[in-house]
């Protein structure tokens, strides 16, 4: 397939760039040989390895610039309820998510969040059992301009990958975001 998206235009970076933005929603244990297999479908192609890197963070700014990326996509409000309304000993989680999930993968460059933004609610159903992910996606999703017909049409595409359980659990998160 990636030989496929490779001849249709998606460039070498966007390719890596997909695989990267699986891992803080599966895990490195499931990504770990697509990105082999992604680097050897490129070098057999001819791509010269390692790409230009994409991240826009260093150490010192992951936390602040990816909590500004997470208020970008979530909201400002949520974000801040989800600092404050965590327990003490839980609060290094929400500190992770901000640095890790969007300051080290949602703020890189090569694909724009919209576009990343709909990959991960395509990761979040296509695991089953991140429902309440995949309703929050979907509302980050319209948040920042996503539609309704793009989330349908993500879904529509998954059907014969994912099954239809897991599609109609994605259409049902997102009826319940869109529900008049």
């Amino acid at each position: 397939m990636l030989g496929a998206a490779l001849t249709a235009g998606v460039t070498p970076v966007e390719a890596k760039e997909i695989v990267y933005q699986a891992v803080p929603y599966v895990g490195m244990g499931r990504v770990f040989d697509f990105i082999h297999v992604t680097n050897q479908v490129l070098a057999d192609r001819g791509v010269e390895l390692p790409l230009e890197g994409q991240s826009t963070t260093a150490d010192t700014d992951r936390a602040a610039h990816g909590r500004a990326v997470q208020e970008q996509i979530v909201g400002a409000e949520r974000v801040q309820a989800m600092y404050d309304n965590a327990p003490d000993d839980e609060l290094h989680f929400q500190r992770f998510l901000s640095a890790n999930c969007f300051g080290d993968h949602l703020a890189r460059n090569g694909i724009d969040i919209p576009t990343r933004e709909l990959l991960t609610f395509a990761i979040l159903i296509s695991l089953g059992g991140a429902d309440p992910q995949a309703k929050g996606h979907a509302a980050a999703n319209l948040n920042i301009g996503n539609t309704r017909q793009q989330l349908l049409d993500v879904i529509t595409v998954l059907v014969p990958f994912i099954g239809y359980p897991r599609s109609l659990n994605g259409l049902a998160a997102v009826n319940e975001i869109t529900k008049s």
